[in-house]
């Protein structure tokens, strides 16, 4: 089967990707790049570093901008997903959904037009469980955007470990944050994972920070040997 990866670049989507070439052919990826960093759909903190990590894959990218505007972005993501089914002769999207209903369903809804099959590898596993598989993995995965209570700028830029997951889990007890950030506390960048043939060094960077919202901006980044 062939299928195309919807593609953020962070860990989950890097995750789907990984299990789904286990077992099928992924022929492509798919990238929304929103203007709009409160989009209800899409990952925005490093949309650009895709690219880089596409060439790191070995795979190809398409990539459309959206304006992020609720609804209005479907129609994007449905051009997008248009455009990678007629080149790559696709039967299937993956995506990185774990509990977000609103985007799984969203998903489903253009899959069923386009009549193709979606494919959701990671829905409804254990969140916890799933950071230790990352991690167990050899994934490198930074912090790269935080967006809830306590969280504050002393986060950005730290690399998923053992250490940070049980940080994790101790804000999820005391202030109900989702461990893998899937109600939008968290967004993650990969620099490295078992399929990258090269890895990603950050070359420049910079933190914008206020409060409980904040990124880590990768300004520069190239891929090198591993």
């Amino acid at each position: 089967m062939r299928l195309g990866v919807l593609f953020s670049g962070g860990k989950d989507s890097t995750l789907a990707l990984h299990k789904t070439a286990a077992e099928e052919e992924v022929t492509c990826l798919i990238t929304l790049n929103s203007t709009n960093p409160e989009s209800f759909m899409f990952h925005t903190p490093n949309i650009n570093v895709s690219r880089l990590q596409a060439e790191a894959l070995g795979l190809p990218l398409i990539e459309r901008v959206t304006e992020g505007k609720a609804e209005k972005e479907l129609d994007d993501l449905e051009e997008a997903i248009n455009e990678a089914v007629r080149e790559y002769a696709l039967d299937g999207i993956v995506s990185g959904a774990i509990e977000s209903v609103y985007q799984a369903e969203r998903i489903q809804r253009v899959c069923n037009r386009l009549e193709v099959w979606s494919f959701n590898p990671l829905w409804k596993s254990n969140q916890v469980d799933l950071l230790r598989e990352i991690v167990k993995r050899g994934f490198k995965v930074i912090i790269s955007g935080i967006f809830a209570y306590p969280l504050d700028a002393g986060w950005l830029g730290r690399e998923l470990d053992e250490s940070l997951i049980k940080e994790l889990v101790a804000l999820e007890v005391d202030y109900g944050v989702s461990p893998s950030g899937e109600g939008g506390e968290i967004e993650t960048t990969v620099l490295d994972a078992p399929l990258f043939r090269k890895k990603i060094d950050v070359e420049e960077f910079e933190i914008l920070a206020r409060g409980n919202t904040g990124v880590f901006n990768i300004k520069k980044a190239k891929l090198t040997i591993k």
